[in-house]
């Protein structure tokens, strides 16, 4: 990633499903979850975005904002939200200005072809803007508990 612990994190403006315009500025105060994906409606996403949704009501209890980027349409993740009933904003960055300045671009490839894509991954920023935690390479199962130890931890100290 190209962001470190520390450091001030990456403004952001960019439009969630609904249409809606979310900067990074906004949630000044709080603790802001940002996790990247590679695209909507695929098992790892789903299941990542699932646990989130499943634990959600501890992300609020902590007082942590969600926000979900990846580079598909406000169209693809309104359906991705609505199916799957997520209660936080998935915003569109289909220009990758975000994912880039957050590091979460990297060559894949598959089927034998190289690519720039989305890495799975994650920033939690904390209440003065900083960067707090950094997860450059993601596992989808059981992400949002490690977050929650992790903003405990974080909040006790």
């Amino acid at each position: 990633m190209s962001i470190h612990t520390g450091q001030k994190a990456p403004e952001f403006s960019l439009p969630d499903q609904a249409g809606e315009t979310h900067t990074l500025s906004q949630y000044s105060g709080k603790w802001v979850l940002v996790y990247f994906y590679p695209k909507d409606m695929t098992p790892g996403c789903t299941i990542e975005a699932c646990e989130i949704r499943d634990n959600f009501s501890a992300f609020k209890k902590a007082n942590v904002v969600v926000l979900g980027i990846s580079a598909d349409s406000q169209k693809l993740h309104e359906k991705f939200a609505r199916t799957f009933s997520l209660p936080f904003p998935l915003l569109s960055d289909p220009k990758k200005e975000a994912i880039s300045a957050y590091g979460a671009v990297a060559k894949k490839s598959m089927f034998g072809k190289t690519f720039l894509g989305i890495v799975r991954s994650s920033v939690l920023i904390a209440p003065d803007g900083t960067v707090a935690k950094m997860y450059p390479k993601v596992s989808p199962k059981g992400h949002a508990q490690q977050v929650l130890q992790d903003i405990s931890a974080l909040t006790k100290s």
